[in-house]
């Protein structure tokens, strides 16, 4: 709420239920008929978000604050939460009280046979796009520009 009262709306059409709302540098255009936003965050969650806030507040003035639970998808409403508990939900007893027809009990079930490998398992590494070519970097000589030796030991060092 606090983010849609900075808000500016402006109403598309005459009806009371398209909206454009500018903030800075965003426009969105808001349809409460519809429940939708082009932030796409209304229709997604189905709660108002601050677009909406903001024509809600511009649609019923200050006091607003009741009316936004009409804009809310049903999900969110005690009803439906009630409803969906209502039904009861069977707990699973303790191990020690199931019973277990007495031919499962006697049934041994081995595990898979799988040869597993001690230590860790050897992956061979995909090299990159770039790895093609040969990275590896030579020395090159500063005075002569020929690899295998650098400056300090080349022949042409004219340092006496």
């Amino acid at each position: 709420m606090i983010e849609g009262d900075s808000l500016y709306v402006e109403n598309v059409t005459g009806d009371d239920n398209q909206f454009i709302v500018f903030s800075a540098g965003v426009t969105a255009y808001v349809d409460l008929l519809e429940k939708s936003c082009s932030c796409r965050e209304y229709d997604l969650i189905k709660i108002p978000c601050a677009h909406a806030m903001a024509v809600l507040r511009s649609k019923h003035g200050n006091e607003y604050g009741m009316s936004i639970y009409e804009y809310y998808s049903p999900l969110y409403k005690v009803e439906a939460y009630l409803l969906a508990y209502m039904d009861t939900i069977n707990v699973v007893p303790l191990e020690s009280e199931w019973c277990v027809p007495e031919e499962l009990l006697n049934v041994n079930i081995l595990p898979p046979l799988v040869d597993t490998k001690l230590g860790r398992k050897i992956r061979k590494r995909v090299k990159g796009i770039a790895e093609n070519f040969n990275s590896k970097r030579r020395n090159k000589c500063l005075i002569c520009k020929r690899t295998r030796h650098k400056r300090t030991t080349c022949v042409n060092n004219n340092k006496s």
